[in-house]
Parts: C-alpha cells; structure tokens; sequence
C-alpha cells in the first residue's frame, strides 16, 4: 500500500479548518484541498514525474467494478476513506468520473463499455445506485464530492446522428432508445439527492460542439437530459470541457475577428468555420448558452488543462506568417494536432495549466479529469475483459476518417487499452509541459 499522498489547495486563501457544517457552496473548489489519487501519484512518481506526483487527479469509475476496486486500483470506498485521511480537518474536495452508460462511447470503439446498448437497469441498479449508496454514507457528509456525469454520451447525440457525415449506427440507436438522456438524468437525480455531491456535466469541447449547429442545439439536449428521470436542473452544478481531450486553453497569437488579406481565420482549414479558437472563450460563451437554455444562473465550468499545454521546441512564441490564412493560423497555433478532431494519445502533447480555483470569470477551477499518462485507447486489438475495442483512430498508420477530416490520427504507436499506464505519454507530457514543470 503505497503512503497517502499530500492533498493540494486550490483556493485562494487557507483551507478551512472546521469541516463541522456541510453546507452547500457555490464553487466546490474555492478554499479547499483536492484529493490526491495514491494510485496514480505513485505511478507519476515512478516514472519520473515527481514534480507532479502530488497534483489533484479525477479517478473514473469507469465499469462496475472499479466500485469495490480492480487490480492495482482501489475502489470507491477506499478513495473516499483516503480522502477523509488526507483531509485532516481541511476542507477536502474528492473527484469522480462517473463512465458507464449503456452502449458508452457511440462513437468511439477505444472507450466502448461494458454495458449493451439497452441495459440501462443495470446501470441503474449495478452501478448507479451502489455509487449513490456509498457517497451517501454519513461518514462522508463533510467531504465535497465533484462527479463529472459520463463523458462523450450527450455530445454524440447532436453531431454523430441524423445521416450526418459522421454518424454512427450505434449513435443512432442510442438517440432512439434513449439512454443516455434517461441514464445521465438518473445519475444526476441521485447523486444530486445527496448534499455533499456536486454534479457536472460533460459538455465536449470547442472543437466538437463550437459550430453553430451544435452549439445551442447541445444545450436545448443538456436540459432535456438534466430534466429527465426525475431529475431537475437545479442537480447540475456545472459543465466541464475537454475531457480528455487536448484543446488549448487560450490561443494567444490570433483571435476569431481577425482577417488575413481580407479573408477570416474562420474560413482558415484549422478553425474551419467555427466560432471558437480555444476552451476558455468556448466555455465562458457556451455558459451564457447553458444559462439560456434553463441551467441555473450560478452554475460554473470546469476545463479539464491535463494535456493541453503544447509546450516543447515546436511552440510557436510569435504570430504567424500573413502570407495566407491557414499559414497564419498553422504558424501561430498552440495546437499542435493534424486536425481539430484528432483525440487519441496525442504525439507531441504537453501538460498544461495545473488545477486551481476560481482562474477566471465563469470557470470553478482548472482540473486534472483525465490523469496525465492514462492511455486514451490501444493502437492495436488488444484482447481484454473491459469492453474496450479498437480504434482506428488510436492507430497512428490509419488514414483518417470523416470526423478528421480523413487525416492522419497523430497519435503515439504502442498504446495499451484505454486507462492503462503508457509511460511513453507520460514522459512526452512532462517533457512538453506548458506552463514548464
């Protein structure tokens, strides 16, 4: 058993030292530590990440049996216990991912779950409820649970559906028989029962659901999902982007306004037409977006900074040439990716911004919600007992397909499953950290 890390705070002031009153807060993370996964630190630390080894992690809950616990991680109730011990008469905030929805992933093989696609009792009953259970035991009232509710699910509903060019037939079924919408407004009824859980939604990222169609039509899905199963709007504490995902927090070298020989960065091959350059200002406008759909006026945004710092040799340090759009934009972008699209184990890929509270206006705090060095899916079919498939996109010889734009997937070669340890990410992040380490 390896040592209880140290928790880190990520208010600005010191940690509260009565944790006597459980009262609801706005923002969950303002003047509290965040839990430190032993887990995943001690697998940071091994492999020559000792500079980050101590920083607050989510941990996923990614099939039923994390629940009790799987072999080299330990379970729900052992996490929250070592919350408790970390927090040491601080205020603690612990974090989940709740990822387990019938036919998880529609859209995505690498991320496939155990669940068929019509077994929503189950995910009630097996998974759901015994969650709920446990995060209401009274023991734990003075801890602040923050789940992010099931990643990838609601998004693939808008944009991978319909006859689109990129939509899937599992997509389609999902949209019918309609258990995601009634899966997250469960998990958001009962984990929302609870009033020490703080729930947020996944709200994909700019490059997924910044076009203008997808960007209202998600919120109108967000609510419909928030509202059903018993569950009402006021479960929803916020909405987290780019879980998971590489997106930069900020471009600092050109904005959507800006023309290049008269011609718009929109109309650049990069942005492609969308409203939106980077996670900060998609958030901050998508919030507005939520609001207006039905979503509390309070509710914050969190934006997961794990692998989006783009740091290295390759970062660009001035604007771009003017010679054309795309080279402006190509020449001046963070982002390193092929394309926009492109989200598996990402070559070239840094840490980023490292979790804090309250880091701007709308936002609850930066996190970790995907750990720095868990792969994102195999590059090769791996035989496994998760339901976890393959992925072409995980494939760094395929071609590419309609989601990017037929173009190379960029990602590292010998990747294991999704959520397993590869170390080779994980010395690439460190090494191209942004904000350097």
């Amino acid at each position: 058993m390896v040592a209880l890390a140290s928790a880190v705070v990520l208010g600005a002031g010191p940690a509260t030292a009565d944790v006597s009153a459980a009262a609801r807060v706005d923002n969950p993370y303002a003047g509290a530590s965040v839990y430190v996964n032993p887990d995943w630190s001690a697998k940071a630390r091994a492999d020559g990440g000792s500079a980050i080894a101590n920083q607050p992690t989510f941990v996923w809950m990614d099939r039923i049996a994390a629940i009790n616990g799987t072999s080299g991680a330990r379970g729900l109730r052992a996490h929250l216990d070592n919350a408790l011990s970390q927090a040491a008469g601080r205020q603690m905030v612990v974090q989940f991912v709740i990822y387990n929805l019938p036919g998880r992933d529609c859209a995505a093989l690498a991320s496939n779950g155990e669940l068929g696609p019509d077994d929503l009792p189950r995910y009630k009953t097996e998974y759901i409820d015994r969650i709920a259970a446990i995060m209401g035991e009274s023991k734990y009232a003075n801890l602040r649970i923050v789940t992010i509710i099931e990643i990838d699910s609601l998004p693939n509903l808008v944009t991978n559906v319909g006859g689109r060019p990129t939509a899937t037939a599992m997509c389609d079924r999902m949209l019918a028989n309609g258990n995601y919408v009634n899966g997250v407004g469960y998990a958001l009824a009962k984990l929302g029962a609870i009033g020490n859980v703080y729930n947020y939604i996944d709200a994909a990222h700019h490059g997924w659901i910044g076009w203008d169609d997808n960007f209202s039509a998600s919120a109108t899905l967000f609510a419909q999902a928030a509202r059903a199963s018993g569950s009402t709007v006021n479960n929803v504490t916020g909405f987290i982007s780019n879980t998971a995902n590489y997106g930069v927090l900020k471009e600092d070298h050109f904005t959507i306004n800006d023309t290049v020989n008269g011609t718009s960065v929109r109309q650049s091959k990069w942005i492609d037409w969308n409203r939106y350059t980077d996670e900060l200002s998609f958030v901050q406008a998508f919030r507005t977006q939520l609001i207006s759909a039905g979503f509390p006026s309070n509710i914050g945004m969190l934006v997961d900074t794990s692998r989006n710092g783009w740091g290295g040799s390759q970062r660009p340090t001035a604007k771009g040439p003017t010679t054309s759009v795309d080279a402006y934009v190509d020449g001046g972008r963070y982002d390193r990716r092929i394309h926009l699209g492109n989200w598996c184990n990402q070559s070239g890929a840094g840490i980023g911004e490292r979790p804090r509270a309250n880091p701007a206006s709308g936002v609850d705090a930066y996190v970790w919600a995907k750990p720095p060095g868990e792969s994102d899916g195999a590059s090769r079919e791996i035989p496994n007992d998760e339901g976890k498939g393959f992925d072409r996109m995980c494939d760094p010889t395929y071609t590419g397909n309609a989601r990017n734009g037929n173009n190379r997937p960029g990602s590292l070669a010998d990747a294991p499953l999704s959520g397993h340890w590869f170390s080779a990410q994980f010395r690439q992040l460190v090494a191209n950290a942004y904000p350097r380490l």
